[in-house]
């Protein structure tokens, strides 16, 4: 399957706990001010790549402890994003979903968008826009405050957001 993407980082130690290898998808529609990753609004800007080549790769680094779906807005291309995770899963590796959207937006759309396959895969989903007047250099791999780290398979079975606990 074919994914469009801004870049990749090989072993990131910036975007969840341990080391991740992070595919920075390409498209966001939520325009934040001051975000981190302006570059991948575009939705027409980046590169395709080939989802096995992203995954040879990912194989090919036994220090991983996950991988990172950043952005621009991964639930943008969601159904993608929940095939690769399938085969990372099968990998033993846990994933790390960024979002725009609250839970509670993905939640209640989840039946009408490919929004549910991605959740499903997804163990630790960081939520919410970045709003530059909440910006924290305190909390861990978030960037403002009112963004959640919140244990993805949880919160689904409960219906609500559920946080987890932040391992570094």
């Amino acid at each position: 399957m074919e994914l469009r993407i801004a870049g990749t980082v090989n072993d990131s130690i910036v975007d969840g706990p341990g080391i991740r290898f992070t595919i920075f998808t390409q498209g966001c529609p939520h325009d934040c001010k001051g975000c981190h990753n302006p570059q991948t609004h575009d939705f027409g800007g980046g590169s395709i790549v080939d989802t096995d080549e992203l995954l040879s790769k990912i194989k090919s680094n036994p220090l991983l402890d996950g991988v990172t779906f950043s952005g621009g807005e991964p639930f943008c291309q969601a159904h993608i994003l929940a095939e690769l995770g399938k085969e990372i899963k099968e990998l033993g590796l846990d994933i790390i979903t960024y979002t725009g959207y609250t839970f509670e937006e993905l939640y209640s759309g989840r039946e009408k968008n490919d929004w549910k396959e991605l959740l499903d895969v997804t163990d630790i989903l960081i939520d919410g826009p970045f709003i530059e007047e909440k910006r924290d250099w305190e909390i861990p791999f978030r960037g403002s405050s009112n963004q959640r780290y919140l244990d993805c398979q949880e919160s689904i079975k409960q219906g609500i957001p559920i946080d987890a606990p932040v391992k570094k």
